[in-house]
């Protein structure tokens, strides 16, 4: 019971602090894809065709692997790194609108 009070604190509607450099270019073009974008989530929820995807959005120069080419670990924060392993729901961490678009299987 401890956990699933935990996962529902974390869940829980905040709005994001600030948001990446990248953030307004990729809700930009999402919503010209036709997908409806929530975002005072954090950081943006989409929705299409009747499913929800949450996203949260970093900025690659600051977040990214020059290495691997995925985001650091230490860019992630201890609450984003346990919604990774408990949400049962979609939740991913990304960098740019192609990740996104892959998760929902647009073309």
């Amino acid at each position: 019971m401890k956990s699933r009070k935990r996962i529902c604190r974390l869940a829980r509607h905040r709005k994001a602090a600030r948001i990446d450099e990248n953030q307004p270019k990729i809700v930009e073009e999402l919503r010209k894809r036709g997908m409806s974008v929530e975002v005072d989530h954090d950081d943006i929820l989409v929705g299409y065709r009747g499913k929800t995807y949450w996203f949260e959005i970093k900025d690659p120069e600051k977040a990214l692997s020059k290495k691997t080419g995925k985001i650091n670990d230490s860019a992630k924060k201890k609450s984003q790194k346990i919604l990774e392993q408990t949400w049962k729901g979609h939740y991913r961490i990304v960098h740019c609108i192609e990740q996104i678009l892959e998760d929902i299987n647009h073309e």
